[in-house]
């Protein structure tokens, strides 16, 4: 029963999510102007410190692996 119950709640809330988006089509527009630049900001450091985690890793790594032929 709880299955039908999320499937039936899953079907009223996307029902009222795209009335929603249609009712108020230009304040959703003016939230995704706003929120795209900072979304990308975040995106882009968190991959920036992803990939310098990976660098100091891999140049840790290297130098583990120097010392054990010594």
């Amino acid at each position: 029963m709880g299955k039908y119950i999320t499937l039936l709640g899953a079907i009223i809330s996307i029902l009222i999510g795209t009335w929603g988006l249609a009712a108020w089509w230009w304040d959703f527009k003016a939230l995704l102007k706003g929120a795209v630049p900072p979304v990308l900001i975040l995106g882009g450091l968190a991959a920036l410190f992803a990939g310098i985690s990976e660098i100091k890793d891999s140049a840790k790594a290297k130098k583990e692996d120097t010392e054990k032929k010594k």
